[in-house]
């Protein structure tokens, strides 16, 4: 039996943003129509915001599980935040057939969800992109985002001027539109069709109060229960939908919190992202709706890239094989 080993670059090769937005569809309609299974993630918290999880979850090509760090701090040294690996197995015999890396797969997939849920829920006329943070999803985002949206600027805000400042260097240069930093959230979100949060912070820094009708909002950078990149007012004003509605009203933290506040129920959240994606439920009612959509991060869509990247790798003789 052979192991084929998949790398970062070979992950990248074989897994375009493009390619990866229309997966995520397929992934989350699967997940929401009982395609897949996977259960709660399970997380350990570590020293100084740092995280492990185990991510296990069945769909109908393969079977496996993530399992990944999370240290905030590797960008500013040039270090993925996500390190570790995805492990698929063959359903025939129950042999694992690849390993492949998590954080590349991670960062691609994670902003492929949030360009395939703005492209369901944010009016068709966006353009103007704010993006809340500066490591390596600021990135990812951008790309994805410019994908879906003819977009005709992207504003930029962080704690780290200088960081920025780079980040807004490089997708300038690449994705040929004008990007500027902002000293503020409050600035960077006043004039924005599309808002991606991408932070590590644990306490609110958006406010519901300072978001314009029409607006959609990307929630990415939390994903505990204790932690928070929006306040209460935002997930009380929206429509919110959720990549998968059990594990965000267990671990999404601005819909929990304002759940204990009392400020909504269970009924707040309107859906999955799938099943908007499907058309069982309705994602933009009208061009006034702030729309929300609260991302975790869910195993099938792990599972749909790595299943899509080991074929591909296998068709073009990619990836290293050894025995097992």
């Amino acid at each position: 039996m052979s192991l084929l080993i998949i790398d970062r670059e070979t992950v990248h090769d074989l897994l375009p943003m493009a390619d990866c937005i229309a997966l995520m569809r397929e992934a989350m309609i699967a997940l929401s129509t009982g395609q897949t299974r996977q259960v709660l993630r399970q997380i350990i918290a570590l020293e100084d915001g740092a995280a492990f999880g185990v991510m296990p979850g069945v769909s109908a090509d393969t079977f496996g599980a993530k399992l990944i760090s999370v240290f905030p701090g590797n960008f500013a040294k040039g270090l993925q935040s996500h390190q570790g690996f995805v492990a698929l197995f063959g359903p025939a015999t129950g042999g694992i057939v690849a390993m492949l890396h998590a954080g590349e797969i991670t960062a691609i997939r994670t902003a492929a969800a949030s360009a395939a849920a703005t492209q369901a829920l944010a009016r068709p006329n966006a353009r103007r992109l704010t993006i809340l943070g500066y490591g390596e999803q600021a990135l990812t985002h951008a790309r994805a985002m410019a994908l879906v949206r003819p977009l005709s600027e992207i504003v930029l805000w962080g704690r780290s001027p200088d960081k920025v400042a780079a980040v807004a260097r490089t997708l300038e240069a690449e994705l040929s539109l004008p990007v500027r930093t902002a000293s503020s959230v409050r600035e960077a979100v006043a004039e924005a069709d599309i808002v991606c949060t991408v932070t590590a912070s644990r306490e609110p820094i958006l406010e519901g109060g300072w978001i314009a009708p029409g607006t959609h909002v990307n929630l990415v950078g939390s994903s505990v229960a204790a932690a928070r990149e929006a306040d209460d007012a935002l997930v009380v004003r929206a429509r919110v939908f959720a990549d998968h509605r059990e594990g965000v009203l267990a671990q999404g933290g601005e819909v929990i919190h304002a759940i204990k506040a009392g400020l909504i129920d269970e009924s707040h959240v309107l859906g999955e992202i799938g099943e908007v994606f499907s058309g069982a439920k309705v994602g933009r009612a009208s061009d006034e709706d702030i729309t929300v959509y609260k991302s975790l991060g869910a195993v099938v869509q792990d599972l749909f890239s790595g299943w899509h990247i080991y074929r591909q790798a296998l068709a073009e003789g990619r990836g290293v094989a050894a025995p097992f």
